[in-house]
């Protein structure tokens, strides 16, 4: 093994972004720069789990940590397989990609298109040009969840465990079935409400609350399209277990027939499925009361619906893919 081939390119790259990030908490540790999670502004605000702390509190735990993980994945990329460096290497890519994160990720995987749209045309309500959307805050958990995803993928490489699964392709099928049926239903409540709202129905909200969000251009109509790409996802979601997931079904005219690349159905199931258990968490940590319970409580079952997704999406690449001949 080279010191840099694509089987250690993962674990460079961690640790190039661990040094990275570790040199801005230095800056931070030093009063420089633009402390990402210093309190601002609500519009500008972020629900991380850092949101308000102290730099002089967590850049120097943040430096140490980028510290550790810089040299782990220099050990890591040169074949060190220790198990509590992976052990670490686990830990820092959950912390990463799923606790400090919010539903910035969802947003962004959402409505990554229309971010353009939504800074220059005002839909849903005033911005202020592109910067108002993708500001600092906002920004810095965008690094924080490509950080996490560079962790796993150098963990998961270094692990070199085998991913060939020896469960018979019947229960791997019969498991994500199930797991489908939860991802499904699982928004439901997210979906049946945001579509109430659109329909003048204050299902889980304020009269008020409803009211101003009729006032505000556009902002009904995104819900309903976050509702609807949501069924959509959902439809989409049974091609993990139905045979159309595998074989282009016969309306995708020249495809038809044809064998699905799994990476094609396991690449977009993965994202949306890692970025909707850290919005998921996010609405734990937000009130709930009885008079506003539909704003953040269908938001609890992202986590679930985020778990299910992932676990679909596994089984049925762990079905796919190519067998040894016993």
């Amino acid at each position: 093994m080279t010191i840099l081939d694509a089987r250690t390119l993962p674990a460079w790259a961690a640790a190039a972004w661990s040094a990275g990030y570790g040199a801005l908490a230095v800056t931070w540790w030093a009063g420089r720069g633009d402390y990402p999670f210093a309190r601002v502004d609500d519009a500008h605000s972020s629900q991380s789990l850092l949101e308000g702390t102290a730099p002089a509190v967590v850049a120097p735990i943040m430096a140490l940590v980028c510290l550790a993980a810089t040299l782990l994945g220099v050990y890591l990329a040169r074949g060190g397989r220790a198990r509590a460096a992976l052990a670490f290497g686990w830990t820092l890519a959950a912390v990463l990609a799923l606790l400090l994160p919010d539903y910035s990720l969802l947003a962004f995987v959402a409505f990554a298109p229309l971010l353009l749209v939504f800074a220059f045309t005002g839909v849903p309500g005033p911005q202020d040009g592109l910067g108002d959307i993708m500001y600092w805050h906002r920004t810095n958990l965008l690094i924080l969840f490509a950080g996490g995803l560079l962790w796993a993928a150098a963990t998961l490489r270094s692990s070199r465990r085998a991913v060939a699964s020896a469960t018979p392709p019947e229960t791997l099928l019969r498991r994500g079935r199930r797991a489908v049926w939860v991802a499904v239903l699982a928004p439901v409540p997210y979906e049946v409400t945001r579509i109430a709202w659109f329909l003048g129905v204050p299902l889980g909200i304020p009269r008020d609350f409803l009211t101003m969000m009729q006032s505000t251009h556009g902002m009904l109509e995104v819900g309903l399209g976050c509702a609807v790409a949501s069924i959509g996802g959902g439809v989409l979601t049974h091609g993990l277990v139905r045979p159309w997931g595998e074989r282009f079904p016969r309306w995708t005219l020249w495809l038809s027939g044809r064998r699905v690349p799994p990476l094609l159905a396991v690449a977009p199931a993965m994202l949306v499925a890692v970025v909707l258990i850290p919005a998921g968490l996010m609405n734990a940590r937000l009130p709930i009361t009885a008079s506003t319970w539909g704003v953040t409580a269908p938001g609890l079952l992202w986590v679930v619906w985020g778990a299910a997704l992932g676990t679909a999406a596994i089984t049925y690449h762990l079905r796919r893919r190519p067998r040894s001949p016993s």
